[in-house]
């Protein structure tokens, strides 16, 4: 086996969170989920909402790298990899499945783990929708406003990183300098954190606003370490916890070299139709 033909050396993670996916969208990063996902060997995985965008979902673009990250997926399922899918309002339609389950996978609204005698709280963080008003920035998130951004800061994009220079994100310079967008996430995450200080839990984790975060929030009730998973549209970040510690993982850009262009010239139909094969067998 050459150098080249080596399979990436998988990380050991005791705990593993990624949200918002958006797969089915045209601003998902694919390859660069697929590659982070085939870097590690995760005792449990967290799919924190959103994975498949069910309000962009159309028929006529699901192309073949989004499923690859969906047969990478339930390949870790087949190889009874311990993963709760935790619902978010793009995969809202799987909240009428919530409590299906096997031997190793769920789908679920919230769950709450134990990790070295503290409890951990995850769910998407939606919900505070309801709770708070909305922002029009929330408001673009699951609409076609925020999907085109996406596509043209996509293009944007690939010239900037032809010409040698660095990623541009439209989409974080609208967070940062409209005040409605900084109150709304600055009121969640103190929602949040203030709802898992009244119920005793060590940490809370969330997805929804695209916005990576690991800190400790006090309040006069006490304090709980604030998580959030980021996002693969912007950000590229998963959480990973290890030995009674959070950190947020960047996953580095995947360069075009480094794809597989051999999986990349299968189709869509292909692929499903080899994943079907897979699961036949177990």
């Amino acid at each position: 086996m050459t150098l080249q033909e080596q399979p990436l050396l998988k990380r050991p993670v005791e705990v593993a969170v990624i949200s918002d996916l958006h797969l089915g969208m045209r601003g998902c990063r694919a390859a660069e989920v697929l590659r982070y996902l085939k870097s590690i060997d995760p005792e449990t995985l967290v799919l924190n909402g959103d994975i498949i965008d069910v309000w962009q979902f159309k028929k006529k673009y699901f192309p073949a790298a989004h499923m690859q990250v969906v047969r990478e997926l339930l390949g870790m399922i087949a190889r009874q990899k311990t993963i709760y899918y935790v619902t978010g309002n793009h995969d809202e339609v799987f909240r009428r499945f919530k409590g299906f389950e096997t031997s190793n996978f769920k789908i679920v609204n919230k769950v709450v783990l134990p990790l070295d005698g503290k409890k951990a709280w995850f769910f998407h963080g939606d919900v505070f929708d309801v709770t708070m008003q909305h922002s029009k920035w929330l408001a673009m998130l699951g609409g076609k406003g925020y999907d085109a951004l996406i596509w043209f800061n996509h293009l944007i994009n690939q010239v900037s990183l032809a010409l040698g220079k660095g990623r541009i994100s439209l989409s974080k310079k609208v967070k940062e300098s409209v005040k409605s967008a900084v109150k709304f996430i600055n009121h969640f995450e103190e929602t949040a954190a203030e709802i898992a200080i009244r119920n005793g839990f060590d940490y809370v984790v969330c997805g929804h606003i695209h916005q990576p975060a690991n800190r400790i929030i006090a309040m006069n009730e006490g304090q709980v370490t604030y998580l959030n998973s980021g996002d693969w549209v912007e950000n590229c970040t998963a959480l990973e916890y290890n030995k009674g510690e959070w950190c947020i993982h960047w996953q580095e850009e995947v360069a075009a070299r480094d794809t597989d262009k051999g999986e990349k010239a299968r189709s869509t139909k292909d692929l499903f139709q080899e994943l079907l094969a897979e699961f036949s067998m177990i």
